[in-house]
């Protein structure tokens, strides 16, 4: 592979696997919460790790979930004494390297191809974000809960002879974190979806019978899986 066309994971993992140990997180541990200070960024080697906000009132709002081989660089980059504005928490057991800020930081602006790499990631990023956006403000809640749900089925959808079944057991309660909305909510547009046979939903995973029906409501632009995931 031509070394300008790795991917940051890639390159972080060559330049850091042999010089951190392993680290061994069980399911639900906090990594770290809003206002903490940044002392470390992570490569999520295996395992699954949502990241979020709650509202001061205690309500949950989940932004997205990483897993597999993925990067947790949640924090303004280069500036003094940053600070966290999400929460990070494993869903699952997960193993990761922890990598001090610093570094992080003086490997990137010493390698060339890292710093394309990083571009490149925080520009993948950003569309995501802006994406995302999008869903919630022009659809509202029910086209919101549709986008995620395609969003899904890019990210951990399996095909099988029934539909694409999403390969993350998530409960009503965390399918509502991810629109800001009420689990009530959530059920009610569930229920129609199974109604209408767009759906399946058995021992808390989505079995998605029709997306084309997801798609065409909430007019997807059909953008690619690296860009329409929901991590």
């Amino acid at each position: 592979m031509n070394e300008l066309s790795l991917s940051l994971y890639s390159l972080l993992i060559q330049e850091f696997v042999d010089k951190e140990t392993i680290q061994k997180y069980k399911a639900g541990t906090i990594l770290f919460n809003e206002s903490d200070s940044v002392d470390y960024m992570f490569i999520l080697l295996r395992g699954s790790v949502s990241l979020g906000r709650v509202h001061v009132k205690g309500k949950e709002f989940i932004l997205k979930i990483l897993s597999g081989e993925e990067l947790l660089i949640e924090y303004q980059l280069y500036k003094q004494q940053p600070k966290y504005h999400f929460y990070a928490k494993t869903l699952s057991d997960c193993e990761m390297l922890m990598i001090k800020r610093t570094d992080f930081e003086r490997f990137v602006q010493k390698d060339p191809v890292a710093q394309n790499a990083l571009s490149s990631w925080l520009s993948t990023r950003y569309l995501k974000a802006q994406m995302k956006c999008q869903d919630l403000m022009m659809n509202g809640k029910k086209g919101g809960l549709y986008s995620i749900i395609i969003r899904l089925c890019n990210s951990y959808g399996i095909m099988t002879d029934e539909g694409i079944l999403i390969d993350l057991p998530l409960t009503h309660q965390e399918l509502a974190n991810f629109t800001y909305g009420t689990r009530e909510v959530i059920q009610r547009m569930l229920k129609e979806l199974r109604e209408k046979d767009v759906i399946a939903y058995n021992q808390q995973r989505l079995v998605v019978k029709n997306i084309s029906y997801l798609k065409d409501t909430v007019d997807c632009q059909n953008c690619p899986y690296e860009i329409c995931g929901i991590n």
